[in-house]
């Protein structure tokens, strides 16, 4: 991540902070030794900041046995084996970013109101500044403003779209547009589907419909499914993600509104329960406020554990500089 977007970072995850850190900061320094009150308040703060029960489990226990194998007395010599051990549930076995740079077909779903066309634009425009050449599948062609609101974007970003009439088949606009990505050899097909989980049969039978013209027709391709989940439902936008990976094979998470959310530590529950890889974080509404996601500048952020690394880089240089002169 750039370093102005760590700084957006960092400020976006505010509220998520205080819930969090402020929390466990008067646990560390309230209690005056490590025993089951402790952990216990630990576990309480942890699921109040939507990291969620199980992950949370998971992350006391660890700390627990550190604690014990390290023999540690001090609650305050807590707090950075309790970062490891957040940031040790966010490891995933891939996380890398393979469809950017091959031809690729991106399916991105989520239900209604999570920004799924918005980040559809967005993704756009970077790829787009990025000298590739992108063809968009506006595939929502129930919700009535999907269609036109990814025009708009697809113009701002230069990028070809192909739509269809609202209430026309959606594997129909898939169809057009992978024939519009093959004759203009796109970098990166990016189709926008309708989300409708309170129906997911009709979801999963339109996904399948929609995957098997893009196997026919374009086997070259490498898929990519990303679903899109607001940050500020929290929990639910859990219960979200499982559900789609019950209707699609998802191999990425797009987090949007982490500015706006005191649930941040959702992202924490995602990659730690559901192992699929948070790609791309959103904290504001510019182009350059939706970067791609790194658990590890994430933990940093949330805990502001960059900022003495930055001070010490400076203070070496400053000294380093003197010496030079």
């Amino acid at each position: 991540m750039a370093g102005g977007f760590f700084k957006r970072l960092v400020s976006g995850l505010t509220k998520t902070r205080d819930n969090i850190v402020a929390g466990m900061d008067s646990i560390f320094h309230g209690f005056s030794k490590i025993d089951d009150d402790f952990y216990e308040e630990l576990e309480e703060t942890l699921i109040m900041g939507d990291i969620g029960v199980r992950t949370t489990m998971e992350i006391i226990e660890n700390l627990k046995q550190k604690v014990k194998e390290q023999h540690i007395k001090e609650p305050l010599d807590c707090k950075q084996l309790l970062i490891d051990s957040i940031r040790e549930q966010m490891e995933v076995t891939s996380t890398e970013f393979e469809f950017e740079n091959r031809t690729s077909a991106v399916l991105v779903i989520g239900v209604n109101g999570v920004g799924k066309t918005t980040t559809i634009g967005k993704l756009a425009g970077k790829y787009r500044s990025e000298g590739k050449k992108v063809v968009l599948a506006a595939a929502d062609t129930f919700r009535a403003a999907a269609g036109e609101q990814l025009r708009e974007w697809a113009n701002r970003a230069n990028a070809e779209l192909i739509g269809g009439q609202e209430g026309s088949d959606p594997a129909s606009v898939i169809y057009d547009a992978v024939a519009a990505a093959k004759a203009r050899r796109a970098d990166i097909l990016l189709c926008d589907t309708a989300g409708r989980l309170h129906n997911k049969k009709n979801l999963m039978e339109e996904l399948k419909k929609i995957n098997r013209i893009i196997e026919r027709e374009y086997p070259e391709a490498y898929r990519e499914t990303l679903v899109v989940l607001d940050a500020t439902t929290g929990q639910n936008a859990l219960v979200q993600a499982k559900e789609f990976s019950d209707a699609a094979e998802i191999t990425g998470i797009i987090l949007t509104k982490m500015d706006g959310t005191a649930k941040g530590g959702i992202a924490v529950a995602i990659q730690s329960e559901l192992g699929i890889p948070v790609k791309y974080i959103g904290v504001g509404e510019t182009i350059d406020d939706l970067q791609k996601f790194d658990s590890d500048e994430f933990v940093n952020a949330l805990f502001k554990v960059e900022d003495a690394k930055k001070e010490d880089a400076s203070d070496e240089e400053s000294t380093w500089e003197e010496e030079w002169i």
